[in-house]
């Protein structure tokens, strides 16, 4: 329990947090998928529910089941008795606990599902919906349908592509890199299947060379209208990004950043000028406040930010950034997120718009359809 002088006060009464939850679960992919540089065959869901005020705030990543354990076994000791109306202080006491961790990777996502369910949290004792909570920009969030995967068949890549554009959903992203000879055939194949007026997205995950990207990236433009080129080589390669941002066709985007952690590795991103939008995952990069923290520094940059996967938690973050460009609509955690969440939301004309009339991130947790998931 935290000493009472760290407990802040909401107006007359403290708000002190009682108990942190928190639980892992595996989910099988429902086919085999892989992008240009890995694969996989499951995805695991790391979920925090944080106990106060009488009311259960709900939080979630994506990560391995080792975030789960140092949720319970240090950040849960590190915010409980803290005010949860005080979440920027509950964020700053947990990333000060991990120092010697290391901020990057696992320390970070099991941070971002403890901040995630302090904000639902603290939206349902105010009984908002979260998005009003932080202050709305707009009504509803653009989306583009991701998937694609380098596994798929034609038959697959087509009708998943096509499907999002029949659902009212006016850009889709593919992913490639796993063969680059083959790549401009399935980039005609995917523009085959959602016509002439559906934006098209490429995503390489860092699969290619410089001079790979490049060549590409000119037949990507030319022959099908790709106007989103994302991780044309690594990430980590900022000076490559930089180069493929400067030679890249007119009208095409070159994205990145979905693995940043902290600040320091956007503003690295940012001044190399890298990109010509940023990507940020709250999963990943410390929650709703390392969101909102990432998209400051964008905006000071006069530029725009999308986010990476997971839509659900996203969705009123997204809503209040005002440099917000749109969201990932990921096929796998669209997928999971109906399986493991009442309350999430379905694409009205390529849009998602928060339900204003449920507190919090507006999601309740089917816990005994998970269950079968459950890790040890």
């Amino acid at each position: 329990m935290a000493d009472t002088q760290t407990v802040t006060r909401f107006g007359t009464q403290a708000v002190p947090i009682e108990r942190v939850d928190v639980s892992a679960y595996t989910v099988p992919t429902d086919s085999p998928e892989s992008d240009g540089t890995y694969t996989w065959d499951k995805t695991t869901i790391v979920i925090v529910e944080v106990h106060g005020g009488g009311k259960t705030g709900l939080g979630y990543t994506y990560a391995d089941v080792s975030t789960a354990k140092l949720i319970s076994s240090m950040l849960s000791n590190v915010v409980k008795g803290r005010d949860v109306m005080s979440v920027p202080a509950c964020w700053m006491a947990m990333v000060e606990s991990i120092r010697n961790l290391g901020r990057p990777g696992i320390a970070s996502m099991a941070i971002a599902a403890v901040d995630a369910a302090l904000w639902d949290l603290k939206a349902r004792l105010l009984d908002l919906p979260l998005v009003t909570l932080l202050g709305a920009s707009r009504e509803a969030a653009p989306i583009y349908g991701s998937g694609g995967f380098t596994s798929y068949s034609q038959e697959q890549l087509q009708n998943q592509l096509g499907g999002w554009v029949a659902m009212g959903i006016p850009r889709v992203k593919m992913k490639i890199g796993r063969d680059p000879d083959a790549d401009p055939m399935r980039v005609a194949h995917a523009r085959e299947a959602i016509g002439p007026d559906t934006e098209l997205f490429v995503d390489a995950n860092g699969a290619y060379s410089r001079k790979e990207a490049l060549a590409l990236a000119n037949i990507f433009a030319a022959e099908y209208g790709v106007t989103w080129f994302e991780e044309p080589v690594s990430s980590d390669d900022l000076e490559g990004l930089h180069l493929i941002r400067d030679r890249a066709p007119a009208g095409m985007d070159i994205a990145a950043g979905e693995y940043g952690y902290d600040l320091w590795y956007f503003r690295h991103m940012l001044e190399a000028e890298a990109v010509d939008v940023l990507q940020a995952d709250a999963t990943r990069c410390a929650g709703i406040t390392g969101f909102m923290r990432v998209a400051a520094l964008v905006e000071s940059r006069s530029m725009q930010l999308s986010s990476h996967c997971g839509p659900s938690l996203h969705v009123h973050v997204c809503c209040s950034v005002p440099n917000f460009r749109h969201m990932e609509y990921f096929h796998d955690h669209v997928r999971i997120e109906h399986m493991f969440f009442d309350g999430v939301l379905e694409p009205v004309n390529g849009e998602l718009r928060p339900d204003l009339t449920r507190p919090g991130m507006g999601l309740e947790f089917k816990r005994a359809d998970a269950a079968k998931y459950a890790e040890s």
